[in-house]
């Protein structure tokens, strides 16, 4: 177990502008509740690029982690004291985690990608595209190598010109990688994985398209689900993984290096995460 504060109580939160939609207090209170870590907490704060290391200064000693969501993922990497290998290749770091007064770095998206896509048998594809371009197409691009896959992916971009991350992932992690425009998407589509790293409803432009492909989809969004592209995969017999598992896989690794417990109750978090997301659906 990590260190404690002076009051014996345990602080763990997502920062990240906006982030009052994260389903990360759900999630991780869920773990803290099966484990019986009745002294931890997580909270949610809003904080921007320029606030990240005020805040990291004015933690006291019960702080155990941080969770990141964007625009903090580059800045953590600058201000932490050790930085993960998978986030140096995917340019980005989700987690921060306190250990001996020092701030660790970690990207656990790459993690939770892959246990995602493993989770749903489709863990081993021998050829993939990746919607969009950016830091979470970064780290889909990491997960891929680590699956395995050794086939030059195709990354389709609104904007080929924003590819930079991702095209620098690549040179990191030695995969072959090009890059075109997403409006060409239907001659890129014969191949084993897509992977929408889009934001919500961008890539259900493109169902007709991943429809009529042999393509399994990996859809980044969780909510509002199942998108049409998901519907449209799934019509015609293709596997579908939303990107739910993905949040709940990146938060089981965060909950394992925070807490420095190994075995996460898995399941008491998904039904949290499902029960949430029923609920919000359900108010919308």
């Amino acid at each position: 177990m990590v260190g404690r504060g002076d009051t014996g109580l345990m602080r763990a939160a997502v920062l990240g502008s906006p982030v009052a939609h994260s389903l990360s207090p759900v999630l991780h209170n869920a773990a803290y509740a099966a484990m019986g870590l009745d002294d931890w907490s997580y909270g949610l704060h809003e904080c921007g690029e320029e606030g990240l290391a005020p805040f990291l200064s004015g933690l006291g000693g019960e702080w155990a982690g941080l969770s990141l969501t964007m625009p903090l993922k580059r800045r953590a990497m600058e201000l932490a004291d050790e930085v993960s290998g998978p986030a140096l290749q995917a340019g980005g770091a989700n987690t921060l985690v306190r250990r001996a007064g020092e701030w660790h770095a970690s990207n656990t998206d790459v993690a939770g990608i892959a246990e995602a896509l493993a989770e749903a048998g489709a863990d081993a594809p021998r050829s993939a595209v990746i919607l969009g371009a950016g830091a979470t197409a970064a780290s889909a691009l990491v997960a891929l190598r680590r699956l395995g896959l050794t086939a030059p992916v195709t990354v389709l971009a609104r904007d080929t010109a924003r590819a930079g991350q991702v095209a620098a992932a690549a040179r990191r992690t030695g995969h072959p990688l090009e890059v075109a425009p997403l409006s060409q998407a239907e001659r890129h589509l014969d191949v084993d994985l897509v992977v929408s790293s889009l934001p919500s409803g961008a890539a259900d432009l493109h169902a007709d398209l991943l429809a009529a492909s042999r393509a399994d989809l990996f859809d980044v969004v969780y909510s509002p689900w199942p998108t049409r592209a998901a519907e449209a995969v799934a019509a015609r017999g293709g596997r579908v993984v939303g990107g739910f598992p993905m949040l709940l896989h990146q938060a089981v690794e965060q909950v394992r290096l925070m807490t420095g417990v190994q075995e996460v109750p898995v399941e008491a978090m998904r039904a949290a995460g499902e029960a949430e997301l029923a609920r919000r659906s359900a108010s919308a």
